[in-house]
Order: structure tokens, then sequence, then C-alpha cells
């Protein structure tokens, strides 16, 4: 059953996460629409909710012609013009834009339907969209690292420095050369500097603490004030910091020039692991008396592999030694990678490195036979595309093939939801802290519960684990 109250709160917010979960019928109109529409927002007593696009047009609801039901996903991809807009320039932002045609095929749209949407939203081609961001990103790494400008070009997106100088051209009136002379001299091993912008408030002790209990040792350095670990990204490996800035409300980002070509991809993954993009205070609204600190974030992964890796050896025994166990697994298969930061020396295991594991090896390190064993199922279901968590699919569909995988139950699956996959209304109603929290032992009742803090439950989770260090 669909809760009405939760539904109309996604509704509000327009949030992409629940496109294609459910559809609004409105009885003003007598259409029913994606959750993503950008309609004006009917009135609460107007709507019906209904989980499928079948069910509102049996209801006697006709399809709306502006945010296509029949585009969802789950019907097909999406093609709402607000949202394919938003997909096209989250791409280019992140470094995954593939040009145009092969975008618009990977969204089973024409390549002119994708010029018209974005350029109807935005203003500009996206090509010119491209150019700019990635002439922004140049001017970047021209300023503030050392890269030789050719491979500053490469990095940027640019096919060649011919192309590359004509841009800037162009576009600045500038050669990247006078803008690299305009500078001041940088060493070579010199860190690239960039910033985030963030909704406030943001409580950043509380987030690092959360974060440092849960440290890989070698792989992520978490202190008061700042977030480090190592990263590796296809052929690209390195190190990341973030820091709150201490004069203006950004957080600070550093990163080692190794990692300079996926730039776009390392900015997007830290803002999931900060999530900083989070409404907060309309989150909060619907929470409500259970709020414990304003702001208060759900932490997501920089390597959703990773983290699922880590709630796996995280079952049935604490935070600290999980931790420890995580710790010895990634110094012992892990690559070792250069660092300026002497407490980060060793890649994360791949899934392809651990699905070669052999149980009594893992036991060696302290793994009990079955979650040993666990971990090599969770590697071989990530090598041979069983589980990706790069598929355009619901996030109660990634949920199911978690558990798919034998070893995961339902709390690994929901709190990997909660993190890994981002998604908003996970809740993992079997966790002991919840139950002390709530001062409820029956899951079912937890859940009866949960059902007024939907569609935000897994912030609900954060502020009831929370409010367990207030107590």
């Amino acid at each position: 059953m669909l809760n009405e109250e939760s539904c109309y709160q996604a509704l509000m917010t327009r949030d992409r996460r629940f496109d294609g979960l459910f559809y609004i019928g409105c009885k003003s109109t007598g259409v029913y629409c994606r959750p993503v529409c950008t309609v004006r927002t009917p009135m609460k007593k107007n709507c019906s909710f209904y989980r499928t696009a079948a069910a509102a047009e049996c209801a006697g609801f006709r399809p709306c012609l502006r945010c296509r039901p029949e585009h969802a996903p789950g019907n097909a991809l999406i093609d709402s013009v607000s949202t394919l807009a938003a997909e096209v320039l989250q791409r280019i932002e992140s470094g995954e834009f593939k040009g145009i045609e092969e975008t618009a095929s990977d969204l089973g749209i024409s390549d002119r339907h994708l010029r018209r949407v974005v350029q109807a939203e935005f203003g500009v081609s996206p090509i010119e969209l491209l150019q700019t961001h990635r002439l922004l990103l140049a001017k970047l790494l021209l300023c503030d690292s050392a890269l030789p400008i050719t491979e500053i070009a490469f990095a940027s997106g640019f096919s060649s420095v011919r192309q590359f100088n004509s841009a800037f051209k162009d576009r600045y009136n500038l050669n990247p050369s006078n803008l690299r002379k305009s500078a001041s001299t940088k060493p070579a091993d010199r860190p690239i500097k960039c910033e985030l912008a963030y909704r406030k408030p943001l409580p950043w002790s509380q987030l690092m603490s959360y974060l440092a209990l849960r440290a890989t040792p070698k792989v992520e350095h978490v202190t008061e004030d700042s977030y480090a670990r190592t990263l590796n990204i296809g052929k690209q490996s390195g190190w990341v910091r973030a820091y709150k800035s201490r004069d203006k409300e950004t957080i600070t980002i550093e990163l080692s020039s190794s990692l300079a070509a996926v730039l776009p991809m390392v900015l997007q993954r830290i803002k999931d692991l900060l999530d900083l993009n989070a409404d907060t205070e309309r989150i909060e609204d619907r929470l409500g008396e259970i709020t414990t600190t304003a702001g208060l974030r759900v932490p997501g992964a920089c390597d959703p592999f990773e983290l699922c890796l880590r709630a796996v050896l995280g079952q049935q025994i604490s935070v600290k030694a999980a931790s420890t166990l995580m710790g010895r697994i990634a110094e012992h298969y892990g690559k070792p990678v250069e660092c300026s930061i002497p407490e980060l020396s060793v890649l994360t295991p791949s899934s392809t490195c651990l699905s070669a594991a052999k149980q009594d090896d893992l036991c060696r390190l302290g793994l009990t036979g079955a979650r040993a064993q666990t971990v090599i199922n969770l590697a071989r279901a990530e090598k041979t595309g069983s589980i990706s968590f790069e598929d355009r699919i619901t996030p109660q569909a990634q949920i199911k093939r978690l558990k798919n995988i034998e070893g995961i139950g339902e709390w690994t699956a929901q709190y990997v939801a909660m993190r890994a996959l981002k998604w908003p209304d996970a809740f993992p109603h079997t966790d002991l802290g919840i139950k002390k929290a709530l001062g409820e032992d029956n899951p079912k009742k937890i859940l009866q519960l949960s059902e007024k803090w939907s569609p935000w439950r897994a912030y609900a989770t954060m502020h009831l684990w929370s409010s367990l260090h207030a107590n």
C-alpha cells in the first residue's frame, strides 16, 4: 500500500529518486503524472496515488502529455524535459558524457530531441554547455596545478592541444600558456584545489565522527576537521581530501594531480559521500520530534563496492571490529599507492581481486568461514555484473539483487541502499540501534512506526542513531 502523505512529500520536492516508483492521479484535471512532472503541484485533496501507470489508467485517468508517464524508469528511460536536461548536465559534470548521439541512444531518444530539451532548459546547446564545462575545468587546472599544458588539454576533455588552444582563444581571447604564466610557480606535486557548495546547515563535526568510526585504516583517514582517502577510478589512482572552509561556507577539496583526468568524477563522489545536496529543512519538517541535529546527513560512498564489502563485514560485530577486518583485507589485497598523506598507503581491493581470494586466506585475517564466503560471493557478483551500482533500475530491484547473494540479508541490503545507492527511503528496521532508540523489538511494529517518516526514512535512521549518542 502507498502512503499518501509520503507520496505527496516526494511530489512536492520533485526528487528524481522517486521517478517511476509511483504515479499521481489529479482529480481536477483527469490526468496522471510522474513525481518529477513540472506542472504546478496540485492540492493534496485532489491527488490519488498508484503503484503503476496501468493502475492509474484503470482508475480513469489519462496520461500527462508533459511528463509522459510511459517514459518513466521501469516503463522506458527518462524523457521529461527538465529531468532529461538535468541528466545531461549531470553526465557532463561527472565526466560521463559520451557525445550527443551516444547519450541520446542511452536515453532512448533522438539526438535532435536531446538538443531541443537542453536548449529549452539552459538556453544553450549541449555542445556549448560541454565546452563551457571543459574550459572552466581547464582554467582550474592551469591555475591550481603544475600539470603540463598537454595533459591539461586531454584531462579537460579536448581531443587535441590545437582544439584546446582554439577554444581558449575564441572564448577568452587568451592563450593557455599566458594564463599559466600569470599564476605563481608551483611545485610539480602540488595538489589541485577546488570548492563545493552545500545547503546549510551542515553539522561537520558530527559527519566526521560518523565517518571516522567506520574508516578503513590506510585507505581512509578522518580527523575532526577533514576526511581523506585513496581513490581509484578507471586507470587513475591517487588521494583526495575534503575539509570545511574557515572563511566561507564551502567545502574545500584537495586531490593529487594524478586524479586530474577524472576530476569531475572525484567531485561527484565527494558530493555523494557528504550528501551535500540534501534539502534537510524539508526533510526535518517531515521527521518532526525525532530530529536531533539540524542538517544531519546520510553519508554516501566514494566506492559503492567498498561500502557493500564494509557492510558485509559489519554484520553481527561491532563497528570497530569491522573496521579492523576491513583494514586487514585492504592491506593484504589492496594495491599500494603513493600518497603525501602519511596515514594513507593502499587502495581498496577490487572485486576482481577478491573474487579470486581463497576462503582459508580470508579466515586467517579474522573472518568467519561464512563471512569469508559472503565476501567472495559479493565480489564475484560484482565482477560478473549480477549486481551493478551503475544500472538504471529501482532501489527495490537493487535491494532484491543484493539479497539474492548468499550471506546478505535485509539489514545489509537496506544499509547499502541508504549509503551506496543514496535511496532516501531505505530503512534497516531490524537494526539493534533503531530498536533501542524506539524502545521496540518487533520489526513489523517498527516498520509501521516508520511510515510517518517516509519517504525520508534513511534520514530518520541517522537521527535515531544520533539520539543514542546524545543520550
